[in-house]
């Protein structure tokens, strides 16, 4: 094969390529920013494969941390409890239920998040303490930090089906087409 060809043919699979996008944006309450929204895209484009990197919820100083905590259906979130006390970690309402009983500092329990849903998790000893986690059907989800910024990554160019969610409020849910340099931008009234 000659040297054209070769480049002719390797510039023209750039082009038929799909260009994938780390997509910036802002989830806002109002005018202010909001921190803890779990922001997530829908499409048959979007591949199901599962990250497989491990995902922990700790137990540490009677909280849980984060206070919220977004995860692909089927990924299995660790509990450790990593503080000076006993905790029973559970969730009876909604989303994953479970109850993964009474167990010592030091020591770690798993949870499967098998199912779509957001899962409101409490210790049974310590009524304080409260976190969320949001399972969603979708490799491209992100959660806004205190400055209500989130990032989705390497999300392919393209239509989606965006859905917002926040503790207290109904979610969001519209439609975007995805371009270079174009934010995703999430505003309750």
């Amino acid at each position: 094969m000659s040297s054209l060809l070769a480049a002719a043919l390797w510039f023209a699979s750039l082009a038929t390529a799909a260009i994938h996008l780390d997509v910036q944006g802002t989830a806002r309450l109002g005018d202010t920013p909001e921190p803890d929204v779990v922001v997530w895209l829908e499409s048959p484009a979007l591949s199901r494969s599962m990250d497989s990197r491990r995902t922990v919820l700790d137990q540490r100083n009677l909280r849980f941390s984060p206070r919220v905590l977004a995860v692909q259906v089927g990924t299995i979130v660790d509990f450790p409890n990593n503080d000076r006390v006993f905790h029973n970690v559970f969730s009876f309402r909604d989303g994953k239920k479970f109850d993964l009983g009474l167990y010592p500092i030091g020591s770690v329990k798993r949870v499967t998040f098998d199912k779509p849903g957001v899962s409101r998790i409490f210790c049974n000893i310590h009524p304080q303490m409260a976190a969320y986690v949001v399972a969603v059907d979708s490799p491209a989800f992100a959660v806004s930090d205190d400055t209500g910024a989130f990032t989705l990554r390497g999300v392919p160019e393209g239509s989606y089906t965006y859905h917002a969610w926040r503790a207290g409020t109904q979610p969001l849910t519209g439609s975007v087409t995805l371009r270079p340099g174009q934010p995703l931008d999430i505003r309750w009234p």
